[in-house]
């Protein structure tokens, strides 16, 4: 019978016993702005608008919105954080967020980046993955193509076989390092592309253990069965599946360029779907864990629920590394901390690059985030709640 305690998300002591008051006060006023959808959209259009034009704002933004949710401009910036976090239990994946220029100069530079994280990751314990999204190292106008199937020009078949051979680099050199290394979901229109030469890295470099992670969002309705596919596909030829599951990120882009081009939409028709599956592929990949590595990338708390009973119910090591729990640093502290302090595999995606590259990237990312329904509001009762809690304590002599 199983005695282990469940897993509580309420504890907020736990949940921020990393941050000061002044950084919890900071916290308060940051989730505060982002109760308020128009205020929050209209400082982040202010501040990418001044970072821009190079007015003296950068101070300001790296202090407040940038510190929140984001290591630093460089990886050595980032290594505090990752220390920080590493007392508490939690291991951080290291995510260069600057968005790539459609040029090759760019695409070389973020490759050389991600090659750094790599190698960051296999010097310390506390890395456990590298990620990278392939839009940062290929032209997604040609993937788009390629999936469509129409035929490209001379220039755009080297710019293919360029963009093959910065991906391949990446899966090599994590394999060498002996680093796990995840891939981003990205649009539709273009995933199959990226599907297709992660599979052949997973069958390349999984023999003996996952290496390579393959993105699986399933705010599309097509996803659970995919995933179900790819871990056929490893059964018969005999390399284990590496699958991160999120819920998605491009949901509004998805439904607006399918009804433009008179597609159905692969979204799914609401929320209760997307969390339908999303369960249900926590459930198929821990029921089959012999052949399934897993990170739950999710802040929901009900699935990270679920998944804790599911390692439980199947009687494995909370330590096992076949699974691990990921949220982004800066939000849903009472998820990850909890998790750790009960003994879980925990990590944050930890956003970094030079503040007005990376602001573009984060915007998008806190919008995404106060948009999800009660998000905000939790975060922001949390913290109310924890600031209470420490004004509640008697002041020691």
């Amino acid at each position: 019978m199983n005695t282990k305690p469940s897993v509580s998300f309420e504890n907020t002591e736990v949940a921020f016993a990393h941050k000061s008051n002044a950084s919890l006060r900071k916290m308060y006023g940051l989730f505060t702005l982002m109760h308020y959808p128009f205020w929050l959209h209209t400082a982040i259009n202010v501040a990418n608008w001044g970072l821009k034009w190079k007015l003296p704002i950068k101070g300001m933004v790296k202090y407040t919105v940038f510190e929140q949710f984001c290591g630093g401009e460089d990886i050595p910036a980032c290594r505090p954080k990752i220390e920080e976090l590493a007392t508490y239990g939690v291991g951080t994946i290291l995510d260069y967020s600057v968005e790539g220029k459609i040029d090759i100069a760019s695409y070389d530079r973020t490759k050389e980046e991600i090659l750094k994280t790599i190698r960051e990751a296999s010097r310390m314990d506390h890395l456990p993955f590298a990620v990278f999204k392939v839009s940062g190292i290929a032209n997604i106008h040609v993937l788009t193509k390629v999936q469509a199937g129409q035929a490209l020009s001379k220039e755009e078949q080297d710019a293919l076989g360029r963009a093959e051979r910065r991906i391949k680099e990446l899966f090599a050199e994590a394999y060498r390092a002996q680093v796990r290394i995840m891939v981003d979901g990205e649009e539709s229109w273009f995933q199959d592309v990226i599907d297709g030469w992660v599979k052949d890295a997973m069958r390349e470099y999984n023999q003996k253990t996952a290496i390579v992670y393959n993105t699986y969002q399933l705010y599309r309705h097509d996803m659970l069965r995919k995933l179900k596919d790819t871990h056929h596909d490893a059964v018969a030829n005999g390399y284990f599946l590496g699958a991160k599951l999120v819920r998605g990120a491009y949901m509004e882009k998805e439904r607006d360029r399918a009804s433009e081009k008179g597609y159905p939409s692969p979204i799914q028709p609401n929320k209760e779907a997307t969390d339908r599956d999303f369960n249900q592929a926590l459930q198929f990949c821990i029921n089959n864990k012999q052949r399934v590595f897993l990170v739950s990338g999710s802040h929901n708390e009900l699935s990270n629920h679920v998944l804790t009973e599911l390692v439980d119910l199947h009687g494995m090591k909370r330590k096992d590394e076949r699974v691990y729990s990921a949220q982004l640093y800066g939000m849903s502290d009472a998820i990850s901390f909890n998790l750790a302090k009960a003994g879980f595999n925990v990590a944050k995606y930890l956003p970094y690059g030079p503040v007005a590259e990376v602001l573009p990237y984060l915007s998008r990312r806190v919008e995404e985030n106060s948009g999800i329904a009660g998000q905000s509001s939790r975060e922001y009762l949390q913290i109310k709640k924890e600031i209470a809690r420490r004004k509640s304590l008697p002041k020691r002599a």
